[in-house]
């Protein structure tokens, strides 16, 4: 008997005499051994550091793995290890600052150490899929000691799927937020919910997509672990900001290298010459000495995790880093501070900023713009008539019982908007002439102050009433210009505009299965840009005489609207309500009856975005811009061509070969 086998066997003399006694005694023996042998008691940091390899398809860092390279990962990551007692750990964080990395480190545990059923899930089973390609399938392809335990993807074996991944005692199941199905497929020991700020407020009409994914722990009692992590989005509705504030709230606290008092970093420290974010540095709150980014390294070896109010009952702990303790190559103080200033003037590059750099939510400004102060800033131009910087034209419809209501705006660079016309149809949804009325209106044209004429690039018509009658006009009208919208609350949406999915629709009588085409707005989103937007400073008479535009997504109301249709385009405002389980939401409330202009508007704007405007290249616009051509004068802003749909609907302008603008085939 060799000395390697009385050291690694326990068994007696005799029998593993007997063992030897056949044929490749040895490698039986080496199989016994390894069998019986305990795993090391790793924490998940430790064995990422010990096995992860990072693929250059997956990291701009690739080779070994380093806890290191982000210490600030290293505590979050051991909470996860089984040898923890937590049961959930949520990070709500500033993007890119190594959270799903960890997440992956975290699988690649439980496939090699813990084996067991394993959920993750992503935003959208879109996503989930495009996760599996870019991160698991490299975490197991790069990582030996995870290739040997899942198998090769082979067509014909289901043991590892894009969605599913077999090992030994375990499974991996991969899929979105927007799956009922997929959330409750199976138990879960282990449950992996990446940006949850992300999912949508609903899976399939099943409810929330991080309580249906709990669900599925429930068996595993105090042996699950759950871990929730998120860049978070508005306040009052962030997921992320919401768990996080019922934990723990543990802050990363460094030391400064002049006094060495320890803080956790704040944005309001950040010092730097105006328009000048190379000086930045960073003023320690004790001795206001300026620390450079060069210290930021061995100050981060040093940090540590600290609660920052009392510990909760709830088994939760919490963590929250901004992009200020990025490493150093990475998002640089001076990164940091050249995007803030970049973002002035903006709200919405503000809002990125807050999520995406700082990790905090952003308080949404609900209140509504003043109706009066809309009023007396009225433009010069007329209506009926698309001034100078209108490229298309879309549209929104509004069903009431009584009438429909149709707004038609003229959209130019930067998403800057005029109101060209608003249209009152008499009759309702069950009125074949107000139906007519609004095919005529498709048909027609509108001058342009530089002398085409622009159609209705696409309509898009609410199906929240007599769905059933606009589904099938819709049908009838054709997909290339009417989109049949359903508006849905809430902000948490990958999108403002999802779709389109098919329903069914009825033709003649005659039920036509998958007959129409239906798009999802998240009309909560619309309304809260179009306040902004109410809301950006105009440059003054003086301003504009020496060259000063109007800010990109600035609205403009024609000199003749009236009073009732600007107190309908703010008839709502944004207030926080609380649920009756006790959560907190944001909410859009009618302060007035009547609120058909901002519905219109909201309608049109979605339409906008059908159509790409908001993903246009500058030479997809450059090729609007030409086929307006330029300014033929003032004659053709002076036409007399009165608002409303009873104008006689003029000729269609000739077609041209290089057109893709027009009503209906063409924009022009």
């Amino acid at each position: 008997m060799s000395a390697r086998t009385s050291q690694n066997s326990p068994r007696s003399p005799r029998i593993l005499g007997e063992i030897v006694a056949f044929d490749g005694a040895e490698a039986i023996l080496d199989a016994w051994s390894s069998g019986i042998t305990p795993d090391p008691a790793l924490t998940v940091s430790e064995w990422a550091d010990r096995e992860r390899f990072l693929s250059p398809r997956a990291s701009a860092e690739p080779g070994r793995y380093r806890t290191e390279r982000t210490p600030y990962m290293r505590a979050i990551m051991d909470a996860l290890s089984p040898t923890n007692a937590t049961r959930r750990i949520v990070f709500m964080k500033a993007a890119q600052v190594g959270a799903t990395e960890a997440g992956n480190n975290w699988i690649g545990y439980v496939i090699h150490h813990a084996p067991g059923p394993m959920l993750a899930v992503q935003p959208t089973v879109e996503l989930a899929k495009r996760f599996s390609r870019q991160r698991i399938d490299p975490l197991i392809a790069e990582s030996p000691a995870l290739r040997e335990r899942v198998k090769p993807q082979r067509s014909r074996d289901a043991g590892n799927t894009m969605l599913s991944k077999e090992f030994p005692a375990g499974l991996l199941v991969i899929t979105g937020a927007n799956s009922a199905v997929g959330l409750r497929s199976m138990p879960a020991r282990y449950l992996f919910l990446d940006e949850v700020d992300a999912y949508p407020p609903s899976a399939d009409d099943e409810g929330d997509p991080v309580a249906l994914a709990e669900a599925r722990t429930r068996t595993f009692s105090w042996r699950s672990k759950v871990f929730l992590t998120s860049t978070p989005t508005i306040h009052g509705v962030s997921r992320i900001e919401r768990e996080f504030e019922a934990s723990d709230q543990r802050r990363f606290f460094v030391a400064c290298p002049h006094c060495g008092h320890r803080q956790w970093l704040r944005f309001e420290r950040l010092r730097w010459d105006k328009g000048e974010p190379n000086t930045a540095h960073y003023a320690c709150e004790a001795c206001d000495g300026a620390i450079a980014e060069h210290h930021k390294t061995a100050m981060m070896e040093g940090g540590e995790w600290r609660p920052t109010r009392p510990v909760s009952t709830s088994g939760t702990i919490g963590y929250h880093l901004s992009a200020l303790y990025s490493p150093v190559g990475w998002l640089s103080w001076a990164d940091i501070a050249r995007m803030w200033e970049a973002a002035q003037g903006s709200d919405e590059a503000k809002r990125s900023f807050k999520n995406g750099v700082l990790g905090e939510t952003w308080i949404e400004t609900g209140e509504a713009p003043d109706w009066q102060r809309l009023y007396e800033r009225r433009g010069a131009h007329r209506f009926g008539i698309v001034p100078s910087g209108g490229l298309f034209l879309t549209a929104g419809a509004d069903l009431q019982k009584d009438r429909i209501e149709v707004s038609v705006w003229a959209w130019g660079r930067g998403l800057t908007s005029w109101l060209v016309d608003h249209v009152v149809i008499p009759g309702g949804p069950d009125s074949a002439e107000a139906w007519a009325a609004i095919t005529e209106l498709l048909g027609r044209t509108w001058p342009h102050a530089h002398g085409p004429r622009l159609g209705i690039v696409r309509l898009a018509v609410d199906t929240g009433f007599e769905t059933a009658a606009v589904y099938a006009w819709a049908r009838a009208q054709g997909a290339t210009q009417v989109a049949a919208i359903k508006g849905v609350d809430g902000f948490n949406r990958v999108s403002p505009v999802t779709g389109p999915t098919f329903v069914d629709a009825t033709e003649g009588g005659r039920k036509i299965r998958r007959g129409a085409r239906l798009w999802t707005v998240a009309v909560s989103t619309f309304k809260s840009e179009t306040y902004r937007f109410l809301r950006l400073s105009r440059p003054t008479d003086e301003e504009r005489a020496e060259g000063v535009v109007d800010p990109p997504g600035a609205i403009h109301l024609p000199h003749g609207v009236d009073t009732e249709w600007v107190k309908q385009l703010v008839a709502e405002h944004l207030i926080t309500v609380t649920t009756k389980r006790g959560f907190q939401k944001l909410e859009w409330q009618k302060m007035r009856e009547r609120n058909e202009a901002l519905d219109c508007r909201v309608y049109a704007r979605a339409a906008a975005w059908i159509v790409g405007a908001d993903r246009w290249t500058e030479e997809k616009w450059r090729d609007l811009e030409d086929q307006i051509g330029p300014s033929q004068g003032d004659d053709a802003a002076e036409v007399d061509h009165p608002a409303g749909l009873l104008a006689r609907p003029p000729a269609p302008a000739a077609k041209r070969s290089s057109d893709w603008l027009g009503p209906r085939k063409k924009w022009l």
